[in-house]
């Protein structure tokens, strides 16, 4: 009599070994665009800037239909766009309740929220392209005299570098929320809402600049139409309200996911 023995099988998890974070970004990046509203969002946030561009091309002069200001056209549209973006890298996961099967195949969550940043800063990249190549299309089409030769560099990094902070402002919120609707309304009142205090309260006026990221950012818009730098002062400004509004959330938010009950 022969007995048949049996022996469990040992399976090893992705998470134990430790997934590269190359791939990881890329799975974040293919969470992006695999979902219904991540399609949606990406092709509305392309279709959007196209739009406000081409309505800047119908009523503006010909010799405004330049480089620059089809750039500085674009930052509006995705600079609300974009946050939404970076929120739902985030909350999409939790919301839903596929977080678990995340962490259980890459238990670092460290190494996980890293690399929604890293595609977070990709998507934001493509976007500037996605502006870049709208902007310099329209251009031709307007036929203004020199319309690419007045652009500076230093402009177009600053419409990168705001691209760039807004998708992690985004971010940031999704990570402290871990909801979409929650993170989205905070994300567009709460802006708003200093911004409004700061200026009807005339005694705010001079910490306007160093507390409210709307005030700070309102050079940028400048530097666009103008084809000029920033100054020192106004980096400072930019660089405190960043601090504020973007690098604390942002780390509250890492705190706060680090020490979610996953469900």
């Amino acid at each position: 009599m022969t007995t048949q023995t049996s022996s469990t099988p040992v399976i090893e998890t992705a998470g134990a070994a430790g997934i590269p974070f190359l791939r990881l970004v890329n799975v974040e990046l293919r969470k992006s665009a695999d979902t219904r509203a991540g399609r949606w969002l990406l092709g509305i946030i392309v279709a959007v800037t196209a739009l406000f561009m081409l309505i800047f091309f119908a009523v503006a002069d010909s010799d405004e239909r330049i480089f620059g200001n089809f750039i500085g056209i674009a930052a509006t549209p995705q600079g609300f766009l974009l946050p939404v973006l970076g929120i739902l890298l985030v909350t999409s996961e939790w919301g839903q309740r596929t977080a678990m099967v995340t962490f259980a195949l890459e238990p670092s969550r460290t190494k996980v929220i890293a690399s929604k940043t890293v595609a977070a800063l990709v998507l934001g990249f493509g976007a500037f392209l996605a502006a870049l190549a709208i902007g310099a299309f329209a251009t031709l089409a307007g036929g203004a005299d020199g319309g690419f030769e007045e652009v500076r560099l230093g402009v177009i990094l600053l419409f990168l570098g705001l691209q760039l902070l807004t998708v992690l402002q985004g971010l940031a919120y999704g990570l402290i929320f871990l909801n979409t609707p929650a993170a989205i309304v905070t994300f567009f009142v709460l802006p708003i809402a200093s911004s409004i205090v700061f200026n009807l309260v005339s005694g705010l006026a001079d910490a306007a600049p160093w507390l409210d990221l709307g005030t700070a950012q309102e050079p940028l818009f400048t530097a666009f139409e103008d084809n000029e730098g920033l100054s020192g002062e106004q980096y400072a400004h930019l660089g405190t309200t960043s601090l504020i509004w973007i690098v604390i959330p942002f780390v509250a938010g890492w705190f706060r996911v680090m020490r979610a009950e996953l469900k």
